[in-house]
């Protein structure tokens, strides 16, 4: 056993060892339709069915996000290792470019879903709490669409493993 003197590098590699699902979150920009990977998103409650999603406010879509109001929660399946990447700047591709290598469709908020995901929650932001480096939105969700598979991306130890699992 190891014990490290709390720092921010023994908070990131303790952070690093938990496993976090990994998902895209999309909104609608002044050019468009806009995403980028996140592993932290999770559940706050049921009753109102609400997420939450934290984004560094360094990021350069971080006011996009937060000036838009909505976004879409896209859960990604073992069939995405490649697809959370892209979103995540990997390849510097543009944002039409990077939409271009998923199906996508709408509900409520008008933020695209993506159709393969595992399930995709469509939000309108609540609340927002800036703490530390990012912001917290709140999100209260307005329409889920659950795809055909419930299988799960885990980004974990800095690496992607797939959860495989069959619906039924």
């Amino acid at each position: 056993m190891t014990d490290i003197a709390f720092d921010r590098s023994a908070f990131r590699e303790a952070m690093a060892r938990m496993g976090a699902a990994v998902n895209i979150i999309t909104t609608l920009g002044p050019s468009g339709d806009i995403g980028m990977t996140v592993s932290a998103a999770c559940s706050v409650t049921d009753d109102p069915a609400t997420m939450l999603v934290c984004i560094n406010r360094a990021s350069r879509l971080h006011e996009i996000f937060k000036t838009s109001g909505f976004l879409c929660v896209n859960v990604l399946t073992h069939e995405h290792e490649e697809l959370s990447p892209v979103f995540a700047g990997a390849g510097n591709l543009p944002m039409a470019a990077r939409f271009a290598r998923g199906t996508w469709i709408r509900l409520a908020t008008g933020a695209a879903v993506l159709k393969t995901a595992a399930a995709a929650l469509d939000c309108k932001v609540s609340q927002s709490v800036d703490v530390g480096t990012h912001t917290v939105f709140f999100c209260a969700v307005q329409a889920i669409h659950l795809g055909q598979s419930s299988s799960g991306l885990v980004y974990q130890g800095r690496a992607y493993h797939q959860i495989l699992h069959k619906l039924g």
